[in-house]
């Protein structure tokens, strides 16, 4: 990229050419780690492999749930912070008309956005390992700093903290309604606080802007936030990233602020979901640029979403480590041509991730770097197509550890998963749900009867599909889980009549038997953690059962197809009195 390829093009953060050359010309070298014109380890590099091959006793960071948040006005007035999208490691946006969640999909950002953030965080103000109990605290923390820096103007700080202090509305609340005291209260305050500052002492300005932007701030959790189903995605130990973007008319250059906190705090309503809050980006800008704003939140929330840069902002020590981190995710970034593909078109998230570990084995001087499916990752070994190492299938190695891990991660949504479905809208479900049950239960009933000789047939399947089911369901918190016979049950259960048969057994006994076994077998299974070996099954082991079940069903149609034959046989000769039903019967004479 040469010089004139970046001078005379406006910036967001330039006032000119000139300075735009200079801004991209620092910003572009040294992202390429690999050009040809310098060395094949850029100083980006060898600071992030310094910061990834660190030996670090503690854990590792936990789960990011970032959530990006724009200054909207509402009813074309007050301003207010609107969730707009939210990441755990896909994206989801509120679609239009801000009525439901899209689905989640593979984030697409412009390289332009890029290169702005990382302008952002080398202009910005920097702030780590800060320590703050609440959201008015962690605020005038940030401004002023700012005005310490130089970076913002003393008289603009009520203003700023007054924008910053806004009520949050999340896409799971419904708009309600406003007292009319509650408006005027709120466009008094405004007015007084926007008015000229002969009005009032600076120091009285400040505390009545102060009370009036805390009408909604509270450090505990809201009660939308602890009925919040989208917990249920998220571990125990997940923390926040909330990104704040907006345009204001008061300001004439950007408000940058990037926020790491010493220890994660509940911040009140400022996340959808009750988790405490580790990073806090800030971006105000001057208005007629809001679509800028918005493409560099989501740059730097997809950003928080990616595992590499996930653990360099943790490990950070100062502004370069996070410049060197998107340096490091500008070298892996795709560049599609502009003419060729749609960016409204959303990517759907791929079946199997790629795995991480080449990333930062690189950096961390791995020299054994596994490729092609040799290392495991999210989605199944490698080549296997196996379940991955979750938390369920890890070996604890303790009596019925697994069960007991189990019960700890359901046990916060047991009662939820019984009163989610009062609501109206799972109508529909429950009676599809009743449906699909009772005409399964008909169907293999009366084939069960058939093979079965009418020992098990309609009344025991009914019988059997709602004790099994209602156990099921209370112990194991699954209420719509469809609990029922199966092809393949239909099939033992003809084989093991027919064994009984030949061998003069009481069927009916030789299956209690067996079910008493099967469960004590179960409980030896639960007992000893063996469950973890599911990990090692693969699609090769399912689809050979799926065979060995299609094959009976394949050769049970032949079997009746002979049978059919013996006791219809084909005419092949065609003999006309095999196919002809004629007698001869003498009648008297009708008397009349």
């Amino acid at each position: 990229m040469s010089t004139e390829d970046v001078e005379g093009k406006p910036s967001s953060f330039g006032d000119g050419g000139r300075a735009r050359s200079y801004t991209f010309l620092k910003v572009v070298q040294p992202v390429f780690n690999h050009s040809i014109f310098t060395s094949a380890v850029s100083p980006a590099a060898e600071r992030i492999r310094f910061i990834l091959g660190e030996e670090d006793d503690s854990p590792a960071p936990p789960q990011l749930f970032t959530e990006l948040d724009e200054l909207l006005s509402v009813d074309g007035q007050e301003m207010e912070w609107k969730e707009t999208a939210r990441w755990i490691k896909f994206e989801e946006k509120v679609e239009e008309g801000g009525e439901r969640w899209s689905k989640p999909h593979v984030a697409t950002l412009s390289l332009h956005s890029l290169f702005e953030l990382r302008t952002c965080i080398e202009k910005g103000s920097i702030m780590l390992d800060r320590e703050a109990s609440s959201l008015p605290q962690l605020v005038d923390m940030i401004v002023d700093h700012q005005i310490e820096t130089g970076l913002l103007k003393p008289d603009l700080k009520d203003k700023v903290t007054y924008t910053l202090l806004r009520k949050h509305r999340h896409q799971t609340k419904k708009s309600n309604l406003r007292s009319l005291a509650d408006i005027g209260k709120t466009v008094s305050s405004a007015s007084r606080m926007f008015a000229s500052p002969d009005n009032g002492s600076p120091a009285l300005t400040h505390r009545n802007l102060t009370s009036a932007s805390l009408n909604d701030i509270s450090d505990k959790p809201e009660k939308d936030q602890l009925k919040n189903k989208f917990m249920k995605k998220l571990p125990r130990d997940a923390e926040a990233s909330n990104v704040l973007v907006g345009e204001v008319d008061f300001l004439d250059a950007p408000f940058v602020a990037f926020v790491r906190l010493q220890q994660a705090v509940m911040l009140g309503a400022l996340t959808e979901v009750p988790v405490p809050t580790r990073f806090l980006f800030i971006l105000l800008g001057p208005k007629g640029k809001g679509k800028s704003y918005h493409e560099i939140g989501r740059a730097i929330a997809t950003l928080m979403s990616d595992e590499v840069f996930h653990d360099i902002a943790y490990k950070a020590k100062d502004r370069q480590d996070l410049i060197a981190g998107i340096d490091e995710f500008l070298d892996e970034v795709i560049v599609l041509p502009p003419g060729e593909w749609d960016p409204t078109i959303r990517i759907e998230p791929p079946k199997t991730l790629p795995s991480s570990d080449k990333r930062k084995n690189m950096y961390s001087g791995g020299e054994n770097v596994q490729m092609n499916g040799d290392t495991p990752h999210d989605g199944g070994h490698g080549g296997g197509g196996g379940h991955g190492d979750s938390e369920e299938l890890q070996k604890t190695g303790r009596f019925c550890g697994g069960l007991i891990k189990d019960i700890k991660r359901k046990a916060p949504f047991f009662a939820s998963d019984f009163y989610d479905a009062l609501n109206i809208q799972a109508l529909s479900a429950i009676l599809f749900i009743y449906l699909a049950t009772v005409t399964n239960a008909i169907t293999f009933g009366g084939l069960l009867g058939d093979a079965t000789d009418n020992m098990q047939g309609v009344l025991e399947s009914f019988l059997g599909t709602a004790v099994s089911g209602a156990i099921f369901c209370l112990f194991a918190g699954q209420p719509l889980t469809i609990l029922s016979s199966t092809g393949p049950v239909l099939v033992f259960e003809r084989l093991l009549f027919n064994f009984s048969k030949d061998h003069d057994f009481d069927y009916l006994e030789l299956r209690l038997w067996i079910g008493l076994w099967s469960a004590f077998l179960c409980f030896i299974l639960v007992a000893t953690d063996a469950s973890f070996l599911v990990q090692y099954f693969t699609r090769f082991t399912e689809e050979g059962f799926s065979s060995l079940i299609s094959f009976i069903f394949i050769y049970d149609a032949f079997k009746k197809m002979i049978k059919l034959a013996d006791y219809y046989p084909i005419n092949s000769d065609f003999k006309v009195g095999y196919n002809t039903l004629f007698s001869c019967t003498c009648m008297p004479p009708d008397p009349a």
